[in-house]
């Protein structure tokens, strides 16, 4: 990864995106927060298709044929998608409280979300095993302890740490994968980047590298995937700014 590179490309599109016409960076975000949000929940098994996810979220048309709880996921991390921004835009620092916050935000309608395990929880078929309750309490509060206290890390290794370190955690019975890409995003809007959305279609690479943090301590598999993903939206928009 060449954050360099990066760091000049996030640069030339804060100083130039106004170059666009607002209409067109509307359509952009909208059409990445409705993809963004399909693939985040297909991930974790909904099976809304792309076209239905954007049915339910922008025109507001009901899907036949899913269940309520799907559509709840949908709606749910829409709402706690903006609610990142938001809080990410207003220069708040990611912490224990916002990120109870978001989960509950994605479990509304479904369960209580926002209080953490009191069971042990299984991966299906990876090697790691998050820990029990009890030693879980233990490490979520280091994470949060550890937050402000990254230094060593750039801006993608950071945002690839929060996510690949609060997923091995795993503290909440369910939600915990959309919670952290969430939170990934969070850290990358804070320092200037753009939101990335991990293809569904790309979800064995991508546990592969959790996996290989969660038992390894390797983060570069998983940093150099974001990396990826964060360098073709830069460039995304950088070429459509050159076209003006």
């Amino acid at each position: 990864m060449d954050y360099k590179t990066l760091q000049d490309k996030r640069d030339f599109l804060q100083q130039n995106k106004g170059s666009l016409p607002e209409c067109v960076l509307k359509n952009y975000e909208d059409t990445f927060a409705i993809e963004y949000t399909h693939n985040s929940t297909a991930i974790e098994g909904n099976t809304l298709s792309l076209m239905e996810t954007k049915l339910v979220l922008e025109d507001k048309l009901s899907v036949g044929g899913k269940e309520l709880r799907e559509i709840y996921e949908v709606v749910n991390h829409d709402k706690a998608f903006a609610y990142v921004q938001k809080c990410a835009f207003e220069g708040k620092p990611l912490s224990e409280v916002i990120v109870k916050d978001i989960h509950e935000q994605l479990m509304e309608n479904i369960f209580q979300g926002g209080i953490y395990r009191n069971v042990d929880v299984h991966i299906t078929g990876a090697e790691h095993h998050p820990p029990p309750p009890g030693q879980m309490y233990i490490e979520i509060k280091n994470f949060y302890a550890d937050l402000p206290h990254k230094g060593d890390l750039n801006s993608i290794e950071l945002a690839a740490w929060t996510h690949a370190e609060f997923v091995k955690i795993h503290p909440f019975v369910d939600g915990n994968g959309r919670t952290s890409r969430l939170i990934m995003n969070y850290q990358l809007l804070a320092h200037g980047f753009l939101p990335v959305s991990i293809p569904k279609e790309s979800r064995l690479d991508y546990f592969a590298a959790l996996e290989s943090y969660a038992v390894n301590g390797d983060l570069t598999p998983f940093t150099n995937m974001i990396a990826d993903m964060e360098e073709a939206r830069l460039d995304w928009y950088i070429a459509a700014i050159e076209m003006q």
